[in-house]
């Protein structure tokens, strides 16, 4: 006669009174992550979580200003909590500075592709503002923060000063021209002259934008080349 049973080992057991204990199947085990790889999930992505908050903060910045710009709204753009947000960064002044510094970061990227690509030494500094000016909304948001950090008590007023000294050094570079004295300039007056055109011609291109500006860059590189340039 053959009997059939119906039930699980498991039924079987608890009908007889004795205790289950759960057992995983190799399978299982398999498929399952470990708690270690669990735990190490979150963080795993901290860097590149940053970096995409980071990113939403200068989009922010940059169409709103920065005492528009809300921490809200930079989570929105990261798509991450406003809690979240907070773990990476506890206030917007934090995020302006990161923002900053990764806009720093951008522009050496684009200087020395420009500079990479072989365009004439006179040109260098006008093709960067070029790029500049295809975003006016952006720059005009970036030049009020600039602006604005000239307040010692501005959060961002260290960063630039360290900045401006940075590119001070950056000018005097010999693929700007810039590096000795003229009878009638001194290396430092060309490196002032430069970093002045450069913000003026910014605030120039805003108020007037049909007017053709770019080229009075590339005389001003050309006038005060120093004499072994060429």
């Amino acid at each position: 006669m053959v009997v059939t049973i119906d039930k699980t080992p498991g039924e079987i057991a608890r009908s007889l009174g004795k205790k289950v204990w759960p057992v995983t199947t190799t399978t299982e085990q398999a498929t399952s992550p470990s708690p270690a790889s669990r735990r190490r999930g979150p963080y795993a992505t901290t860097p590149a979580r940053r970096a995409e908050i980071v990113r939403a903060a200068s989009a922010s910045f940059a169409e709103h200003g920065y005492e528009r710009a809300s921490l809200r709204d930079i989570a929105a753009r990261a798509n991450v909590t406003h809690a979240a947000l907070l773990r990476h960064f506890a206030t917007k002044d934090d995020l302006l500075l990161a923002a900053l510094a990764q806009r720093d970061l951008d522009d050496a990227e684009l200087a020395n592709r420009i500079m990479e690509s072989k365009v004439p030494r006179e040109k260098v500094l006008s093709s960067i503002l070029q790029e500049e000016f295809a975003h006016p909304e952006h720059l005009r948001n970036w030049l009020a923060i600039t602006i604005a950090a000239t307040n010692p008590n501005h959060p961002a007023h260290d960063f630039f000063i360290s900045r401006r000294a940075k590119m001070r050094e950056h000018f005097t570079s010999k693929k700007l021209s810039t590096t000795e004295d003229s009878q009638e300039l001194t290396a430092d007056d060309k490196v002032t002259m430069v970093m002045a055109m450069v913000d003026g011609l910014r605030i120039q291109f805003l108020l007037d934008p049909e007017r053709e500006t770019l080229h009075l860059m590339e005389t001003l590189m050309r006038f005060i080349a120093s004499p072994d340039d060429d």
